[in-house]
């Protein structure tokens, strides 16, 4: 009876459906959705690896919305707060480390500080390889060479962001974000076929069930252009 209600209280405990939280919050980040993957994992930021992911994205989202700011002050603190909460993670995992720093990296792109950005994210990037090559996680649901290509792509340094995006693209695998992003750095760069190829790989690739946000809608916008060829098949 005893190990019965131990085990029924095991099941009941606050992190009980952590993993179950993470990989749904993991499901919103594929769809370009980090704000929603976030709220996804607010209820249970008491579990060590379901916090470290929520506090993760969260600055992420605020350090891009800080940008629109000119990464004032005021509008950093969101970031600040959750770089904080990574520094005091319990666990102290490398995850939680490599995380802070691709914030660290995330917050100085919002002030265009090109150089200490970059410094950050190569320290972020050989972290996650070395986790990687021993079989461990990186950053949680969102990798820092991914990360790398976007704040590339934010402070207008192109070749850096192509670079990053298909480093991405190589370790990990082509994922929804680096073919967005492989396609709006083609562009930046005059390379209007590959943004056309990139564009139509990320239409196709897109869930009908999913929705149409704002990405989705740009990709087939910019494959009305007639050097663009037979129109995207939508979904």
């Amino acid at each position: 009876m005893i190990v019965l209600l131990m085990t029924v209280a095991l099941n009941q405990t606050p992190c009980a459906d952590a993993e179950a939280l993470i990989m749904a919050a993991g499901e919103r980040v594929a769809l370009l959705d980090v704000q929603g993957a976030a709220a996804r994992l607010t209820s249970r930021r008491a579990c060590e690896d379901v916090a470290v992911a929520y506090w993760y994205l969260r600055g992420l989202t605020a350090a891009r919305e800080a940008y629109r700011y000119g990464g004032s002050p005021e509008s950093l603190e969101p970031v600040k707060l959750a770089i904080d909460e990574l520094a005091s993670s319990s666990s102290q995992t490398r995850a939680a480390e490599i995380a802070r720093i691709v914030l660290m990296a995330a917050s100085a792109a919002a002030q265009s500080e090109r150089e200490e950005m970059g410094l950050l994210l190569d320290h972020a990037i050989a972290l996650e390889r070395q986790q990687r090559a021993a079989g461990l996680p990186g950053a949680p649901l969102l990798t820092a060479q991914e990360v790398a290509g976007d704040l590339w792509l934010q402070v207008h340094r192109f070749d850096e962001a192509l670079r990053a995006y298909r480093d991405a693209s190589e370790q990990v695998g082509p994922t929804r974000r680096t073919t967005l992003g492989l396609a709006r750095t083609a562009f930046r760069v005059g390379d209007l076929a590959g943004a056309c190829r990139e564009y139509r790989v990320f239409v196709q690739g897109w869930p009908p069930a999913a929705g149409a946000p704002a990405e989705l809608e740009e990709a087939r916008t910019f494959l009305e252009r007639p050097q663009c060829g037979k129109p995207a098949q939508t979904p």
